[in-house]
């Protein structure tokens, strides 16, 4: 390799980031889910997010107890937008997370090890099957800001009242 083509890619990891360029065909459908655990087991929630060519049409989180990993609360998150993206009657659909155990399972490249999400998994994997096209791809934390917000404030709802009471 040249040293050009070495600082060239040098500098273009530099202007990127850890951000990927974002390449969508014209009309799609977007889900972005996020699941977060405080302690791991500890109080979770799930988060998930549609987007119809960069708008939102959809956004909704939930809190799943105190006594949940990060990984169940991931793929809570996928479920529920999953499920959402069906309700909306929509066929082809890009689905991004930031946890790349899920988004490996999903893509068939890592075994599913842990027994209290192998439900999760199986039904992920059915809802998966009601896509005519589905693409699962792992993006950065930074990306994926709106999901993680959700699951952050479901958290803080709860904490806010267990506080109050």
């Amino acid at each position: 390799m040249t040293m050009l083509m070495k600082s060239g890619i040098t500098n273009l990891t530099a202007i990127l980031g850890k951000k990927k360029p974002k390449i969508y065909p014209q009309n799609y459908y977007l889900l972005q889910f996020d699941g977060c655990s405080k302690g791991n087991p500890g109080m979770a929630a799930a988060g998930a997010v549609l987007y119809k060519n960069d708008i939102e049409i959809w956004s909704g989180s939930k809190f799943l107890g105190y006594n949940e990993t990060n990984n169940y609360a991931e793929y809570m998150g996928l479920i529920m937008g999953l499920s959402k993206a069906i309700e909306f009657d929509i066929s082809e659909l890009i689905v991004e997370g930031d946890s790349m155990l899920i988004i490996k399972q999903m893509n068939g490249e890592n075994q599913v090890r842990s027994s209290n999400i192998i439900e999760l998994h199986k039904l992920a994997m059915q809802l998966k099957l009601k896509f005519s096209n589905i693409i699962f791809t792992h993006i950065y934390r930074e990306n994926n800001k709106k999901a993680d917000d959700l699951c952050n404030e479901a958290i803080d709802k709860i904490v806010k009242f267990d506080n109050i009471v």
